[in-house]
């Protein structure tokens, strides 16, 4: 993960003072370089002076040193044993070696205890000076990337486990205000994800880099981290009030000018703005939640409020997943994957165009799965329980495209499937035979005419049959004509007899006989009630409303 924000964030840490011990056994040498040298200048606090080893470790302990000048040779423990016990016991303090012998043998003891640096008496202000102001920076850095991580372990506990990652805000957190931005990578699967990682690491630096860049002005400040490699959640504070015009303004000017390379383009959600860091868990939910908008209009910065606004009053039109399901059964039986990428293409463009979120898009696509293996089950199809994904990463598949090429895998190993196992052929003569029967139920259709056209026994067809579409060939007969004379009843004016003789009735009284027995009502009752419920809906009069009486 990577991690970044605005010095601003913890002013204190930059101007905090490292604290210093120096150690001589000659207490004029002590004073000399406790008062020869501005340290307030070089950063540097004296917090004392020891006269032998054993002293200055307690004074370290004490003060919490951080940077100790010792002499090499003293009476009792001498600067090298310093040395070596402070590298035991408290290893992150620095340690400048002064030697009034010019012995490599002590240079070398000292360079192996871990000494930052050795120098020779009498000893170079200047030179001094340069040696322990390149330490001061060195500890400062130390500093500021231990805050780095804790305030990284924070803000990532935070996004991914909520407020149940219980642990405090990090003191170094400044603000009055604060908002939680989370961003990604538009259409990440069909861009990013096969990329070198090399490469990707570029456009992740960039997209960090360039939006703290854009964000950080005047009294706003950034921090951020990689929660996911296509996930980067960013935590915005202010020094002072601001209305939240200001915010979303400084956020759409952010979002506007950030190009991450690679023809990359970045959105984002954007929280709710608040004052208590405890907040915080919830406010990162929030800004992911809001990614899911982003499919809607295409639009880069998705706020709270557009959120609200977005949802309030929403409904989406009905998709005919059992319809689907069967131009899909059909398809794959005729070995027709043409057929079957339009029939997938045709429910993506229906989702996209009517307003379905991709969670949404997903839950209906896997109803349909359900109801497809179900249909192929029944046509005699085994071995369908494949090692099928469960719903695809939202942050890589953020798209209806990334998510289309998901659903056309499944097709395609379906069709594997069936190619692989066969089907029962009894499947295929009944579906030859409801072609048939569509082109030809206006006639006077008989089982032993489509068996004939089968070439296959009538008692052999009327079993097959029955046991594909769980009806007799005529209930099946019946039930299709009367669906389209209730669909001429209800859209034309044709009489009634007209339409008796349209679905394939030639006596007009059996008609009547038949409609009565699938619907409880004769053809002019059923009209009659369409009539009434369009006049009651504001329908009017309708083309259907005059009718003879003697049916």
């Amino acid at each position: 993960m990577n991690l970044d924000y605005g010095t601003n964030i913890d002013p204190a840490g930059v101007g905090k003072r490292v604290k210093m011990l120096i150690v001589d056994d000659e207490a004029v040498i002590c004073e000399g370089l406790r008062y020869t040298i501005d340290w307030t200048k070089l950063g540097v606090e004296v917090v004392g002076e020891a006269y032998d080893g054993k002293e200055a470790l307690r004074l370290v302990e004490e003060h919490g040193v951080q940077l100790v000048l010792s002499d090499i040779r003293m009476d009792g423990m001498d600067g090298l044993e310093l040395a070596k016990h402070l590298r035991q016991r408290h290893p992150a303090v620095q340690v400048v070696m002064i030697s009034g012998y010019e012995d490599f043998e002590y240079a070398r003891q000292a360079i192996r205890l871990g000494v930052e640096d050795y120098l020779l008496k009498p000893v170079d202000i200047e030179e001094l000076s340069s040696v322990v102001k390149k330490i001061v920076a060195g500890i400062r850095t130390g500093d500021k990337e231990e805050k780095d991580r804790e305030i990284e372990l924070w803000l990532s506990g935070m996004a991914r486990h909520g407020s149940a990652y219980g642990k405090e805000p990090p003191p170094s957190l400044d603000g009055v205000q604060f908002r939680i931005v989370a961003t990604q990578l538009a259409d990440f699967h069909e861009r990013f994800a096969d990329m070198e990682a090399e490469r990707f690491e570029e456009i992740q630096e960039a997209w960090l880099l360039g939006l703290h860049r854009n964000l950080e002005a005047g009294p706003f400040r950034a921090l951020s981290v990689f929660d996911h490699e296509n996930l980067l959640i960013t935590f915005l504070a202010s020094e002072q009030r601001a209305e939240l015009e200001a915010w979303d303004e400084r956020l759409s000017s952010a979002m506007g000018s950030l190009d991450p390379g690679a023809g990359g383009r970045i959105y984002g959600g954007a929280s709710s703005v608040y004052e208590d860091l405890e907040e915080t868990a919830d406010r990162c939910a929030e800004a992911v939640r809001l990614l899911a908008l982003h499919v809607l209009d295409g639009r880069r910065v998705l706020t709270a409020d557009y959120g609200e606004a977005a949802m309030f009053g929403r409904t989406l039109p009905a998709f005919d997943i059992t319809e689907t399901a069967q131009g899909l059964v059909s398809a794959f039986f005729k070995q027709d994957r043409e057929e079957v990428h339009r029939a997938v293409e045709g429910m993506v463009r229906f989702c996209r165009e009517s307003g379905y979120l991709l969670p949404e898009f997903w839950n209906l696509y896997e109803e349909l799965f359900a109801l497809l293996r179900q249909r192929l089950r029944k046509s005699g199809m085994t071995g369908l329980d494949y090692a099928r994904r469960g719903q695809p990463d939202p942050n890589i598949y953020n798209s209806y495209a990334g998510l289309e090429t998901v659903v056309l895998e499944d097709m395609e190993e379906l069709q594997r499937l069936i190619d692989q196992n066969g089907i029962d052929k009894s499947y295929w003569i009944v579906e030859k035979a409801k072609k048939f029967i569509v082109d030809r139920y206006r006639t006077d259709l008989k089982a032993s005419e489509v068996a004939a056209w089968l070439k296959i026994t009538p008692s052999y067809f009327s079993y097959i049959f029955k046991q594909s579409t769980g009806k007799g060939f005529t209930e099946y007969m019946n039930e299709m004509r009367i669906d389209q004379a209730k669909n001429l009843l209800a859209t034309t004016q044709d009489k009634v007899f007209e339409i008796a003789d349209k679905v394939g009735y030639k006596e007009y009284k059996y008609f009547v006989s038949v409609f009565k027995t699938y619907t409880g009502m004769t053809p002019k009752e059923y009209r009659g009630l369409r009539v009434c419920k369009e006049a009651s809906a504001g329908g009017g009069n309708t083309a259907a409303g005059m009718e003879p009486a003697n049916d």
